[in-house]
């Protein structure tokens, strides 16, 4: 996807994983069968590798499978649109959308994809559907210091939201090299709370791991990777 952001999208691409491989990422922690919820997010697009996704989700769900209940997993996209609506017909696992911005324009400069996908398009199909009881959508915002992150755009956020029951999740940027992005003051990322929950709309601070040991999304293996470069070198 190239988000700017994005340590992940640094890397070059490798390949996409089969089910089994996605599955096995599941199995391979040692307290598997003691976990709660599973995440689609953070290393790659879900749905730039849907087929693979969707078996994951069957098996998960299925009772000849895992027998998980759906809203147990939730799956992670930046909107691509067809996959999207395949998702929402087929699944009723949650939903997370990374929109980063109410402005197209200033979301295209994140997040490429906008100029094919469009939020203002995703945000249309959502309105089609409904959140209001078991099965949930989230928007994914991070803020960026004053390049995001102000009280007008938390103001256009709750306009382009209304009427959507949905949670907004505000992230913590992890700064990466040779990105001039820098994350908001806890201040204000208070003040953007505040104002989303003051227009409805339901809006926490999501806490932030692993940057201290460089291990947030995308840092570690990153690291793995450039070191097994030097090691070929």
């Amino acid at each position: 996807m190239n988000c700017v952001f994005c340590m992940t999208g640094k890397q070059a691409f490798v390949g996409n994983l089969t089910a089994t491989e996605i599955l096995n990422q599941i199995r391979s922690v040692p307290e598997s069968d003691q976990l709660t919820n599973v995440v689609f997010m953070g290393m790659g697009e879900p749905f730039n590798n849907s087929d693979a996704v969707f078996n994951v989700l069957e098996i998960l769900t299925a009772p000849y499978g895992y027998g998980w209940s759906p809203k147990r997993i939730t799956v992670s996209t930046v909107g691509i649109m067809k996959d999207l609506q395949r998702f929402l017909d087929e699944s009723s696992c949650h939903l997370a959308v990374s929109i980063h911005s109410p402005y197209p324009d200033e979301r295209r400069t994140l997040i490429p994809i906008e100029k094919t996908n469009p939020i203002k398009d995703v945000i249309h199909l959502l309105r089609q559907y409904d959140f209001s009881h078991q099965r949930r959508v989230s928007f994914e915002y991070i803020l960026f210091d004053n390049k995001n992150d102000s009280v007008q755009h938390a103001k256009d956020l709750a306009k382009i939201l209304a009427g959507i029951v949905c949670r907004v999740n505000l992230i913590t940027y992890h700064a990466i090299p040779e990105v001039p992005l820098k994350k908001s003051s806890w201040k204000k990322m208070e003040l953007f709370r505040d104002t989303l929950n003051a227009k409805g709309i339901m809006c926490t601070i999501r806490s932030s791991r692993g940057e201290d040991i460089a291990a947030a999304c995308g840092m570690l293996s990153t690291a793995h990777s450039k070191q097994q470069q030097k090691n070929y070198e």
